[in-house]
């Protein structure tokens, strides 16, 4: 079973909370790739229901994962790495726009 993000977001819109049946029935009826019900039909039987793709995806990336926190807005560190670099001049291009 390999998921991927393009695969993962075939179940964006599943009606969560839903069993392995349901799941598959909704990636049938909604056209996902045959890679996402092959992925589908490998998860384990089970009575209860997953609550979301984190729980059939352990590595499901989350927003936290894309974007900084933005509580934490002390770039300080980042500005005094950037004062001590040398600005070094590779060469010099034409452009000609037709």
């Amino acid at each position: 079973m390999v998921w991927t993000l393009e695969l993962a977001s075939f179940l964006d819109d599943a009606p969560w909370p839903a069993n392995k049946a349901e799941l598959i029935d909704y990636a049938q009826r909604t056209g996902a790739p045959q890679e996402v019900i092959e992925n589908l039909r490998d998860l384990e039987d089970t009575d209860e229901p997953y609550e979301s793709i984190e729980e059939i995806w352990l590595d499901y990336p989350t927003k936290e994962d894309f974007f900084y926190d933005e509580e934490d807005k002390d770039f300080s560190g980042f500005f005094v790495i950037l004062e001590n670099i040398t600005p070094i001049t590779i060469g010099v291009f034409n452009y000609r726009f037709y």
